[in-house]
C-alpha cells in the first residue's frame, strides 16, 4: 500500500532552504519517493484544525519506505539544515 509523506513547512532562511530541497530530493527518490506537490498554489478550504504554510507531499511505495527515507542516516545531516532553516510538521499517511 503506497503512503505519503506530508510536510508543512513554514521557511525562516529561503536561501539555506534550497540548500536542503536540492539534497533532500535525491535521498527521497533513492527510496522509492515520487515528489507529488513541493510548495504549490494552495487554497485552504477549511481551516478549523490546521493552517498549512506550505506543503510538500511525497509518494512512498509503502510506510517502511517513507520511514526508512526519514531515519535515513545519509538524511541526518542534510534533514538538520531544514531544522536550522524552518519550523515543520511532518506525517506519514497510508493510502489507497
Amino acid at each position: 500500500m503506497v503512503a505519503f509523506l506530508i510536510v508543512d513547512t513554514k521557511i525562516h532562511d529561503a536561501e539555506a532552504y534550497e540548500t536542503y530541497k536540492a539534497q533532500a530530493r535525491p535521498i527521497a527518490e533513492k527510496y522509492g519517493g515520487q515528489y507529488r506537490a513541493r510548495g504549490g498554489a494552495m487554497e485552504v478550504v477549511e481551516g478549523d484544525l490546521w493552517s498549512p504554510t506550505r506543503l510538500v507531499i511525497i509518494e512512498f511505495p509503502d510506510a517502511e519506505a517513507a520511514r526508512a527515507f526519514v531515519n535515513a542516516p545519509e538524511y541526518a545531516p542534510v534533514a538538520k539544515i531544514r531544522h536550522d532553516n524552518a519550523t515543520c510538521t511532518s506525517v506519514i499517511l497510508e493510502g489507497v
